[in-house]
């Protein structure tokens, strides 16, 4: 409750001054990043970074747009990008921002944890004041999602303190941050883009529950919440539920029981392509909406339903017959109990979720029930991201993905990223899809890769070796005061980082 009686006291302040022009707001809508907001340890990369720029945008509609950079351009060899920035940026202690701010970003980034695809970047250089150089060793098309995620930091100032107390050129600076409870921000001065419509912005840092309750409260004008709350709307407020490629999946463990690099990698049941086919066959999305999301989402079939670079009619219908037949034709046989046996092993494994999200336990609970008449047992289990991370590799997980960006297939696909930190859990493996992918790198463009990316998805989904078995697309849905006007939202991903807020230069207060 500290939160929102120091948020409660906020409003209460800014009521005696409610002559001011731009209201202030209150939102619970995420937690905070561990490292702060540092976007060279990843900051930004699911969202607006708030307090930084980033060399381009994406629009509501998901087109490209100019932020930083006035052009950008890629060499015939597709090895070296030529960037040309704007001259009226200034970061929020008043100094300028130069092409040598963008190449220290890019070159440090580079060496940093939370680097976005930088992996082939051989250095940047400041060629001039508005002009930086960007080298790579070799074509690799995705390098270009950087530019839109990549916030740009102050060389002069920029130090391990930089993620708590960032200095950008983006629309807003910090004011305070007080770990764990609540950020408050305000409009930089210094800003060359449109100024906020609102004065302050404080982020409370609160558990769904307790969200709900600073909306119902009167304290927040805004709230994410779970689809288990979704219709728990108070009064004064109204849902608006954001289409999202923010996906939940099953990961199968791709190949036979092994040790690599000391990690207990592969699942002698799930490594069996009838198995993975029949848990695609037989499971009902329609119904797991229904159950786990309570409506509020749509079926997935894949990483990236309904993007350039998703396969062609990646779907497949429930069909719990035929997923019956699979496991029959491949000798699967229903043991006394109902769980399938062959060769003595039993059809039988854990499901994993982190037992702080309430959605994924639903999802896997309802999904252990759904294989239950196929004769496959799958069992849910809570756990901490830690106790996820060391049995990952081995065993299924509920995991969440989504982005705007092709790289991350290559990050859930390509082998050489199994077990590169969280990228490929499943440590699958497939020749062709690999070929496919480094085809797609060397496209001329972004554009000219797609039909490559959907073309390896032909191969590791659901026409294929059924790598994963997707379940969902999530809505994102925000509980809003009806004096709030959020306009046109945009397609959202993963909900690191406050998606929502792409679109807050054109909210509007409707209410005197």
């Amino acid at each position: 409750m500290t939160v929102i009686r120091t948020a409660l006291a906020i409003l209460l302040a800014s009521a005696a001054t409610a002559h001011a022009k731009a209201p202030d707001l209150v939102l619970a809508i995420g937690g905070e990043p561990e490292t702060g907001f540092d976007p060279l340890l990843g900051w930004g990369g699911y969202g607006n970074p708030l307090f930084q720029s980033t060399l381009l945008k994406r629009g509501l509609d998901l087109s490209t747009q100019a932020d930083l950079a006035t052009d950008w351009t890629l060499s015939q060899d597709r090895l070296t990008w030529t960037v040309t920035i704007r001259r009226d940026a200034k970061f929020s202690d008043g100094t300028p921002v130069t092409a040598r701010d963008v190449a220290f970003t890019f070159n440090t980034a580079e060496t940093s944890a939370g680097a976005v695809d930088l992996q082939v970047m051989t250095g940047a250089e400041a060629i001039d004041d508005d002009t930086v150089r960007i080298t790579l060793e070799k074509p690799w098309i995705t390098f270009v999602e950087a530019f839109y995620t990549l916030g740009i930091v102050p060389a002069a100032s920029y130090g391990p303190d930089y993620g708590r107390n960032p200095v950008g050129s983006g629309p807003f600076r910090m004011v305070s941050w007080a770990e764990g409870e609540q950020l408050i921000v305000v409009p930089n001065e210094t800003y060359y883009g449109p100024p906020s419509p609102f004065g302050q912005i404080t982020f409370l840092f609160t558990g769904e529950d307790a969200g709900l309750a600073a909306a119902k409260a009167g304290v927040a004008q805004m709230v994410s919440v779970p689809a288990q709350l979704a219709d728990a709307i108070p009064p004064g407020f109204h849902a608006v539920p954001v289409k999202t490629v923010d996906n939940r999946g099953l990961s199968l463990p791709f190949g036979p029981p092994a040790e690599v690099d000391g990690r207990r990698v592969g699942n002698a049941v799930t490594a069996d392509p009838a198995i993975r086919r029949a848990i695609n066959l037989g499971l009902d999305r329609d119904l797991v909406v229904e159950v786990a999301l309570h409506g509020h989402g749509t079926p997935a079939f894949g990483p990236a339903d309904g993007l350039p670079w998703a396969g062609t009619d990646d779907c497949t219908a429930f069909d719990l017959d035929a997923a019956k037949a699979v496991l029959d034709q491949a000798g699967w046989v229903p043991g006394p109990d109902g769980v399938r046996v062959r060769d003595g092993r039993r059809a039988s494994f854990p499901i994993h979720y982190p037992s702080s999200d309430a959605t994924r336990q639903a999802l896997a609970e309802t999904v252990a029930e759904l294989l239950r008449p196929l004769g496959i047992e799958a069992m849910p289990v809570g756990g901490s991201w830690d106790a996820i991370q060391r049995v990952m590799h081995a065993e299924p997980v509920v995991f969440g993905f989504g982005s705007h960006s092709p790289y991350q297939l290559y990050s859930l696909f390509a082998s050489r990223m199994a077990g590169v930190e969280w990228a490929n859990p499943s440590y699958y493996s497939n020749p062709q899809v690999d070929a496919l992918f480094e085809r797609a790198q060397a496209a001329d463009s972004l554009e000219a890769s797609f039909p490559l990316w959907s073309q390896a998805a032909e191969a590791y989904g659901l026409k294929g070796d059924n790598a994963w078995a997707w379940l969902v697309n999530l809505d994102h849905v925000y509980l809003v005061s009806d004096c709030l006007d959020l306009g046109q939202t945009q397609i959202e991903p993963h909900g690191h980082g406050w998606p929502i807020t792409a679109s807050l230069a054109q909210w509007r207060w409707t209410c005197d």
